[in-house]
């Protein structure tokens, strides 16, 4: 274990039936309190259940130096544990500190943070697009760390890759050709690879503000970051959004050519957003089962 709580260890079964146990939160309490000892800190109450999801488990427990959060992911998401611990060092007022951290079990032990209430867009995304730029030069750190690669160069294969994993149609087969058109002037782009959030909605902002629950993330354009909170607001609010955001861009082209980059990223993004859903539902189907389809199949109009 390194000097900020990084542990390394054997992996762990998981999933809800494991989550749910008495025996897995009783061995999830015991590492918090591990944790939160090494750190300086003690537990002052009974720890509980937040949520469970197929993806990712959230516990949550009172401490002497307020509450903290415990996240157990899926091995498809385990990366966000080494996300966690890059983040604060490239853009540390744009993130969340962890207490701890196990690479190998994808747990992450975090401080509480007040969430950001009642945001507007047009304050926070400028804010999210200066954290995209200062993680623009890091990205090979990111893939390192075992963020998906969605890249506009690549995204013709992860739409073939979508097609075999999710399901297919005629129309999502002969469409490849308008997709791989779409990638390729997406490629030349002036504005750099960075992360996209891939869920960026008010749930996921705190006070700062401050972005978490990068379980989602991917590497790719980042105005794809635009794809989930421009379904978010009307018609009459988007281009105002989207504008507030593009600004922070503004020394990298025309604002034309922005704008027509941004509904080209939120076009190819879709892909990579119903890949992030097959990755998080697939071991479990149930509630969330057709969204990836559902997903993809919206490239089509």
């Amino acid at each position: 274990m390194d000097p900020v709580g990084t542990c390394h260890s054997e992996p762990v079964e998981t999933g809800t039936g494991v989550w749910s146990s008495d025996a897995w939160f009783e061995w999830a309490v015991s590492w918090l309190d591990d944790r939160l000892a090494v750190a300086g800190r003690a537990r002052t109450g009974p720890a509980r259940r937040h949520r469970v999801r197929p993806w990712s488990v959230v516990l949550t427990a009172p401490t002497d130096a307020g509450p903290v959060w415990l996240k157990a992911t899926a091995p498809g998401t385990a990366f966000e544990a080494g996300l966690y611990e890059l983040l604060p060092r490239i853009a540390p007022d744009h993130v969340v500190a962890p207490i701890a951290t196990d690479l190998d079990r994808g747990l992450l032990l975090l401080p509480h943070r007040e969430p950001l209430r009642d945001a507007d867009l047009v304050d926070v995304l400028p804010v999210y697009a200066e954290f995209q730029r200062a993680v623009a030069p890091h990205v090979d750190r990111v893939l390192a760390a075992g963020v998906a690669d969605m890249r506009a160069p690549v995204m013709p294969e992860r739409f073939a890759e979508a097609r075999r994993v999710i399901g297919t149609s005629p129309e999502l087969a002969g469409f490849a050709d308008t997709f791989g058109a779409w990638c390729a002037r997406l490629a030349e782009s002036t504005v750099p690879p960075s992360l996209d959030h891939n869920d960026l909605h008010a749930d996921n902002f705190l006070v700062g503000p401050r972005f978490y629950d990068w379980g989602d993330a991917v590497v790719a354009h980042p105005f794809a970051s635009l794809l989930v909170p421009l379904q978010q607001v009307g018609p009459e609010e988007r281009d105002r959004v989207r504008d507030a955001y593009l600004e922070v861009f503004d020394d990298l082209a025309p604002r034309a050519d922005l704008v027509a980059t941004a509904e080209l990223a939120c076009r190819v993004a879709v892909v990579a957003r119903a890949l992030v859903w097959h990755r998080a539902v697939s071991p479990e189907p149930g509630d969330y089962t057709d969204a990836p389809l559902a997903t993809l199949r919206s490239l089509l109009g």
